[in-house]
């Protein structure tokens, strides 16, 4: 159901289902309180497959954000679909998330990131 894709400073998590809703969503959540504590801050969740979500996919797109935040990382929402993209518009966590098009994009603005902290902190 999902890929998880460990990388240097990030990891990489791959819905592998048109669906997010609340058969799947739980073991979503777990895999990201999983990564925080594999001290894994920096999470893409790449929704390119996904089609349809519910109230409970946007919860565990929401813990996946907040456990990211807590831990002092970034996490970033790729690949989104129109009905997706609409579904997070109208709960207005557009303004919330970091969304990109492309998980290179991801990539790019969680090292922008990482830059940035590694800057704020050499400055303390």
């Amino acid at each position: 159901m999902f890929n998880i894709n460990k990388e240097e400073k990030l990891a990489i998590v791959k819905v592998n289902s048109e669906k997010l809703n609340s058969i799947n969503s739980p073991e979503l959540k777990n895999h990201f309180v999983k990564l925080s504590s594999e001290d894994m801050k920096n999470v893409i969740l790449d929704l390119s497959e996904v089609k349809f979500c519910d109230s409970s996919g946007l919860s565990a797109i929401l813990v996946g954000n907040r456990v990211s935040k807590n831990s002092d990382g970034t996490f970033v929402v790729s690949g989104i679909k129109d009905m997706v993209e609409k579904l997070i518009q109208i709960s207005q966590l557009d303004s919330i998330l970091n969304i990109t098009p492309t998980i290179s994009e991801a990539r790019d603005l969680i090292f922008m990131d990482e830059v940035q902290r590694s800057f704020d902190s050499s400055e303390e």
